[in-house]
């Protein structure tokens, strides 16, 4: 498909009379209607001023893109417009935009017309070819400029691929000249993904540089960084709107901009890689692909996608614990301390409190069995995903107990890999019904299949577990309370944001769901404990033991009490990469007392970040703060006693 196939003559407006965005947008949503493109117009402007809304598409140097992708659309096509005095298009150089094209994507629509206009954004670039759009004297001579500019860049289809492939022959250099890898993304995946692509490649052609991009677009990703490509490559350029897997490029040097910078900054981007400016990229989680393949998110493993749904249920569950514990706090503020059953909800605040925290905590369940599906199989998982962890919180009888956080942690897994089959197994239907795989046999057939599995095989498993669990933690006291905080305080002093400190955390903050009725849970009050010593215990030991660090060690450690006392563990890190052997047993040790003392006394939270501002809504915030002190004295005394003098002369 070329350029000339999307935009036809009656579909060029060389004198529009628009004098604001608004009203352009408008004018050139009209020549999609009147040529047949649209099955509503009103509805395809309303999808228009979305994405403006998200961003302007107007990328500068007197162009604007204009798009949308949506059911109001027919078939994909291309209208043209310009308006010689220009008109202000918030553009992202706040330069007026005399050239315009406005993208007609429908939904489920082949991927052929992204090829197309991404091939048009390279041209755009093209100074020569801008200019004469910009003085063309008819429809038919800008139909010409772009036939003969296509010809002469694209003459056929050989020629088509070997472009296609030429980045790719980039990830073979060798010799001196330098090799960097880019990355592009917008959240529509259709202008600048491509603008943003081109401009790199345009501007490292011009420095003498080899470039492989990779984008991220509506058709998918393209040219994918492998493996062997990250390997080699002298840095990493991200020009990116949403989300993109980039765990892959752990310990490479990466440098992260919007869209919009890719295009118009582009060599100032690669310069800074090529300077050795770019800082060094740390990834949250292991999910490098070692295997010499593409390096992609179907081989994150399952910490990885198990990780990544709790971090989309965490706010809830933070938000949704806090919020019923302060209607818990305003109840008996008021004096409603014993009403009993209607505890935290009987004056009008505290009621409202409640109800707002419920509504919050109510969805984590579902969210995480919904994320960890994403994680897995991407957007097509969603929906499944979130079935599977909604009926977690039905019960298998009436008013009895549910599969909840175990439920929609496996109901998660096994949504993500019954689209991940699905997928394989429908991969043999023709290209035309691409569209209706996203639309009605991926979310019905997951959603049949999962939703079954869940009712006849993971709830009655998961329900007896969790009754078990449930159990287990309310009837929690003595020395089995003790041990078990011993054990999740030391863990998250082991490696301070690692697998072992997640894997305590996960199981802390999963607690919680059994224990919201009864004033929290014990175990994330002893993983918040222990989490919260490493720092402190840092800070203590710096002001005490000043001949153990050097003058910048003591300085920086006066910021870890702030970092200790708000539960961010990851302020003792770089103490402990430069002297692991002493910081990590003494933080161990001190994390694990913490954690068995409040075990001892205990002590329950209700929500799972915070700090000591979680810790004033426990049920003994005093014998709390003891109990972190402690750890963390005991841990600071270890941690002079094992560190050697530094001699800063």
């Amino acid at each position: 498909m070329r350029i000339s196939d999307l935009l036809i003559k009656d579909r060029i407006n060389l004198d529009v009379q628009a004098n604001d965005k608004p009203s352009l947008i408008r004018e050139l949503a009209k020549l999609h209607e009147k040529t047949g493109v649209l099955n509503d117009y009103e509805g395809y402007v309303e999808a228009l001023e979305a994405r403006e809304a998200q961003s302007s598409t107007g990328i500068g140097e007197g162009i604007a893109i204009p798009h949308a992708k949506t059911k109001y659309v027919k078939e994909p096509a291309l209208a043209m417009g310009r308006k010689t005095s220009g008109i202000d298009y918030q553009s992202l150089d706040d330069e007026p935009a005399t050239l315009f094209f406005m993208i007609a994507a429908p939904d489920g629509a082949n991927n052929t017309h992204i090829e197309t206009l991404a091939r048009l954004s390279q041209l755009l670039l093209d100074d020569d070819f801008k200019a004469a759009l910009e003085k063309a004297p008819t429809a038919d001579a800008v139909l010409d400029i772009i036939n003969k500019t296509e010809a002469e860049k694209f003459p056929d289809e050989a020629k088509k691929e070997e472009v296609k492939e030429a980045p790719v022959a980039n990830s073979t250099s060798s010799g001196d000249e330098p090799y960097i890898i880019a990355a592009t993304a917008c959240p529509t995946g259709i202008a600048h993904t491509y603008m943003a692509a081109a401009a790199l490649k345009k501007a490292a052609e011009e420095m003498g540089v080899k470039i492989k991009v990779e984008t991220n677009g509506a058709d998918g990703r393209k040219d994918i960084l492998t493996s062997d490509d990250i390997k080699k490559a002298k840095g990493v350029i991200l020009a990116i709107n949403r989300n993109i897997e980039v765990d892959r490029f752990d310990g490479k040097p990466l440098i992260q901009v919007e869209a919009k910078e890719g295009i118009n900054n582009a060599k100032e981007l690669i310069q800074k890689v090529l300077d050795g400016k770019a800082p060094i990229f740390h990834a949250s989680g292991s999910s490098k692909d070692s295997s010499g393949d593409e390096a992609s998110s179907d081989k994150k493993g399952l910490y990885k996608h198990l990780l990544s749904g709790v971090s989309y249920m965490l706010p809830l569950v933070i938000s949704g614990g806090i919020l019923i514990a302060l209607a818990f706090l305003v109840d008996t503020l008021a004096g409603n301390a014993n009403v009993g059953g209607g505890f935290g909800s009987t004056s009008p605040f505290a009621s409202m409190l409640m109800t707002v925290g419920k509504a919050a905590f109510g969805l984590f369940i579902p969210i995480l069995g919904g994320y960890i599906a994403y994680s897995i199989s991407e957007r097509a998982a969603l929906t499944p995903g979130l079935v599977a962890g909604m009926l977690a919180t039905v019960p298998l009888v009436k008013d009895g107990p549910t599969s909840g956080f175990i439920g929609a942690l496996l109901g998660g897994f096994l949504a993500g890999y019954v689209v991940k089959f699905l997928i394989k197994a429908l991969d043999g239907l023709p290209k035309t019904l691409n569209g209706l795989k996203m639309i009605l046999l991926y979310p019905v057939l997951s959603v049949l299949i999962t939703g079954v599995l869940m009712m006849l095989v993971i709830n009655p498993i998961a329900t007896i577990i969790n009754s078990g669990l449930n159990n287990w933690l309310n009837s929690m006291s003595g020395t089995s309370a003790v041990l078990l905080g011993l054990i999740l305080g030391g863990m998250m002093a082991v490696d301070m944001g690692g697998p072992v400190n997640k894997a305590a955390y996960v199981f802390g903050s999963g607690s919680l769901a059994a224990t919201m009725t009864t004033g929290g849970s014990i175990p994330m009050a002893a993983v918040m404990a222990g989490g919260m010593v490493p720092p402190i215990a840092i800070a203590l030991a710096s002001t005490i033991f000043k001949n153990k660090f050097t003058e910048q060690e003591r300085e920086a450690g006066l910021t870890n009490y702030i970092m200790g006392f708000s539960f961010i563990t990851e302020g003792a890190i770089p103490y402990a990469a430069a002297d692991p052997k002493a910081v990590i047993p003494a933080s161990v040790v001190g994390s694990a007392i913490a954690g068995a003392l409040v075990g001892l006394f205990g002590i329950k939270i209700p929500a799972p970040h915070g700090g000591i501002l979680v810790m004033f809504l426990s049920n003994n915030f005093f014998m709390y703060l003891i109990a972190v002190v402690i750890g963390a004295i005991v841990s600071a005394v270890l941690l002079g006693l094992l560190k050697k003098k530094v001699d800063e002369k």
